[in-house]
């Protein structure tokens, strides 16, 4: 026999087999405790006493409501109970500090945003821009952003350590 009819009688077998019932009998195979969910908790139902009288259905329907709150309660405190005894959450640790910037990058970043900025907020209140005003937020833009991008850098970062990862 060749491997190919070896895998077509394998498929025959199992296309013939594919609306078959599978008759496994479930005390064969073991059920884990784990996957057992808790007994629900019993409601208490408080029966009206025979001393109110019968034609007050809104008492009756006050009492009831307030059972069910007491059981809710009794329910929220079990809760936090296993909530504080949970110990597979995770807390990430506290991220690191915000790096330190020296003053020729805040003054570059003033300059992309402030040029930009300057002439937004000229062109909204309708003020006149001269020339030299012109020329200079728009200069200042493309300073900040040369300033920048002069500044950014091609290497890895000096603290990285030993193990550099994927350096590409």
């Amino acid at each position: 026999m060749t491997p190919q009819s070896d895998e077509d009688e394998v498929w025959r077998q199992i296309v013939a087999s594919f609306n078959d019932t599978a008759e496994r009998d479930s005390a064969d195979q073991p059920w884990p405790d784990s996957e057992n969910l808790p007994a629900e908790p019993t409601r208490r139902v408080v029966k009206p006493s025979e001393e109110r009288l019968d034609d007050d259905p809104l008492v009756d329907d006050l009492e009831a409501v307030r059972t069910d709150d007491t059981d809710d309660e009794n329910d929220a405190d079990d809760a936090d109970e296993t909530d504080e005894t949970d110990e597979g959450h995770f807390e990430p640790p506290p991220p690191p500090p915000l790096p330190k910037v020296d003053l020729p990058t805040k003054v570059a970043w003033v300059a992309l945003f402030g040029g930009p900025a300057y002439l937004l907020v000229a062109a909204l209140a309708g003020w006149r821009i001269e020339g030299w005003a012109l020329f200079t937020a728009v200069a200042a833009f493309i300073g900040g952003f040369v300033a920048l991008v002069v500044r950014m850098g091609d290497g890895p970062p000096n603290d990285s350590g030993w193990d550099d990862g994927a350096v590409v």
